[in-house]
């Protein structure tokens, strides 16, 4: 686990409010750190998405398919030291 000691500058009454909401605890940080990586990737992922719906890849033939299942094979036995 890593800690961080971050100072922070916040406005005095926006402090105080977040703190009273209890959100200033490490548990609550956290939270909200994971959800707005979720809401990024979720982002990222609607944005991607729309690239490819007014730009989608031209379908691969059978032989292309059989490449990448073939590399990727050859990969995890090399990871795996087979």
């Amino acid at each position: 686990m890593t800690t961080l000691e971050i100072k922070l500058n916040l406005p005095d009454s926006l402090a105080n409010e977040a703190r009273q909401a209890g959100l200033l605890t490490p548990k609550e940080l956290e939270r909200l750190l994971r959800e707005a990586l979720r809401a990024r990737r979720v982002e990222r992922l609607t944005a991607v998405r729309e690239t490819l719906a007014t730009n989608p890849l031209p379908p691969m033939t059978p032989e292309e398919i059989q490449v990448e299942i073939d590399t990727y094979r050859a990969q995890v036995r090399r990871a795996s030291g087979s």
